[in-house]
């Protein structure tokens, strides 16, 4: 049997996951090309061209040398969608909207190769129902492949199939994940959001429901929920600032919307935050805007005091 041989990677989507996918990819020496929408002004790569820059200014860094952003190939869905042949798989990390996913397979499937394998990075919405939109001829070679953010760091992916999904593609792909790439995989179903959403999640929720009845602050919170219980130094609420709130908000509405008390006990628990919802309204999505539960000012961080609606120090 020939083993399947990942030569060339498109990665579909520009934004925060899309970008350090792509550059970790280039850390391991994958050639990678990166694709969005033409920019309206100025160079129609520049979508893609400013999200490398801010490749750069990350911490922690997704690149293992700063220089090797200049590795990532740049394209865009309207000149370049011809380079989609030459790839061996494509990963989709589009935002979280089905129906902008659903037309964008649409716009790729002409273009992808008899061999290549198609993955989303979504972090919950339907695997089968993004299936939908493809040829029947790839259907068999789609999936879901579910990276954590930072991708670089974080060691979990996971793999996702639809009914059709052909067993071969699993198994390949988890063979390039794991030794390609260095990750650790687990397979999921296809329930909404997986396994590590749905499980994380709901402990978020719950510690947000203490947060509200004990009075404790986030950075508390932070220190009590962090290295004290073995977890990462970014504990519960600087850890949603890393992935992004309104990630956040996608993967409690995908709860909300696909479940109810007999399929979930704790449904009840997944109502949208209150704090939630006014960070969302203030348009302050976490590290990606430079404000969320924590706000930076100089060397002093700050914390988000929802009585205020305003940031205090932490």
């Amino acid at each position: 049997m020939n083993r399947f041989q990942v030569r060339k990677v498109a990665v579909l989507g520009a934004g925060v996951m899309g970008a350090q996918i792509a550059a970790h990819l280039v850390n391991v020496r994958v050639p990678v090309v990166l694709f969005d929408l033409p920019a309206k002004d100025g160079l129609k790569n520049g979508i893609v061209t400013k999200a490398i820059e801010g490749l750069k200014k990350l911490k922690p860094s997704p690149l293992g040398v700063l220089d090797d952003a200049a590795l990532i190939q740049q394209a865009n869905y309207e000149d370049d969608m011809a380079l989609l042949k030459d790839c061996d798989l494509i990963i989709e990390a589009i935002a979280e909207r089905m129906d902008w996913k659903l037309d964008l397979y649409h716009k790729i499937a002409p273009f992808v190769a008899p061999h290549a394998i198609v993955a989303s990075n979504t972090s919950g919405l339907s695997i089968t129902k993004l299936s939908e939109a493809l040829p029947e001829q790839i259907k068999p070679r789609f999936c879901g492949i579910h990276f954590f953010n930072p991708p670089r760091y974080m060691v979990l992916v996971e793999l996702i199939n639809t009914p059709a999904t052909r067993p071969q593609i699993l198994d390949d792909l988890e063979a390039f994940v794991t030794s390609g790439l260095g990750k650790g995989v687990v397979r999921a179903h296809d329930t909404p959001n997986f396994i590590a959403n749905r499980v994380g999640i709901a402990g978020m929720l719950a510690t947000l429901k203490e947060v509200e009845n004990f009075g404790l602050t986030f950075d508390v919170v932070d220190d009590l929920t962090g290295k004290k219980l073995g977890r990462a130094s970014s504990g519960t609420f600087r850890t949603a600032d890393v992935v992004g709130l309104d990630t956040l908000a996608h993967v409690i509405e995908t709860l909300q919307n696909n479940l109810d008390e007999q399929a979930d006990p704790f449904y009840t628990s997944f109502g949208m935050p209150e704090v939630l919802k006014t960070l969302l309204a203030m348009g302050n999505l976490g590290q990606k805007t430079g404000a969320g539960f924590y706000k930076k000012a100089g060397r002093d961080v700050l914390r988000f005091e929802l009585e205020s609606k305003d940031y205090v120090p932490a």
